[in-house]
């Protein structure tokens, strides 16, 4: 079976409601993203950042999968599909992909401050028993944070996300540009033998990169061209 990734970015979300991570007004639902998105921001007001992932999350639970999501879900049916996502929503996972990658953390996951990725301390919120309360213990005695890359913190997932993009028959981007990385180093680890296709509806130079084909759509609209395309292909 063929191996198709998808590299998805903020284009993917937007027909969801879901605001992005990264705007580019440097604001995130109102708020300055150093306040509540980067390493400093958290060590000044933890209780600031838990209450914003709080309002952040109900707005997630609100809000529903897009065509685009569905799509990338059903053609698992055809294809080997690992998603790699800038998102911190789980709108992937609720359309019912059942491999992606987080590149930025998980809102609907919380974490020891001390050791982020220790598995132990990592915790799933539900839609019933989303809120933290700001001072919230992890189990290791540190306070309780979102489970989100900040600015300023590595990307840990960047080296299985690479590990993958190397072993696609396809690549796709959906919604983050080639000028942005970790999309534009990504890039970089497709095989030359794979096709390469960009789901965005700004243009987009492409010029730079080897046989990229542009669907300038959004990701609904472009992923029903390029599902119909795939699935056809699948069945020769």
């Amino acid at each position: 079976m063929k191996k198709i990734v998808f590299l998805t970015g903020a284009g993917m979300s937007v027909e969801s409601g879901f605001k992005t991570f990264r705007g580019s007004d440097g604001l995130w639902e109102n708020y300055p993203v150093q306040q509540v998105a980067s390493h400093e921001g958290w060590e000044q007001d933890p209780e600031l950042v838990t209450n914003f992932y709080n309002m952040l999350r109900r707005k997630l639970w609100s809000a529903q999968p897009n065509e685009g999501h569905r799509l990338v879900a059903e053609l698992e049916k055809y294809y080997d599909v690992t998603v790699v996502t800038q998102n911190v929503d789980n709108l992937h996972e609720r359309a019912g992909s059942s491999k992606v990658i987080h590149l930025h953390g998980e809102l609907s996951k919380v974490c020891s401050s001390r050791e982020p990725y220790d598995s132990r301390y990592i915790k799933e919120l539900t839609p019933a028993d989303s809120d933290v309360k700001p001072g919230t213990k992890a189990g290791d005695g540190s306070l309780l944070r979102p489970f989100i890359v900040f600015f300023g913190e590595s990307v840990p997932m960047i080296e299985p996300a690479a590990a993958v993009t190397q072993q696609a028959d396809i690549f796709v981007i959906i919604g983050t540009s080639l000028n942005v990385y970790p999309a534009a180093g990504l890039v970089q680890y497709v095989s030359p033998a794979a096709p390469i296709y960009l789901i965005d509806p700004e243009p987009v130079m492409t010029s730079a990169y080897r046989h990229v084909s542009h669907i300038q759509k959004g990701a609904s609209e472009g992923m029903k061209e390029l599902a119909a395309k795939l699935i056809d292909e699948s069945k020769r």
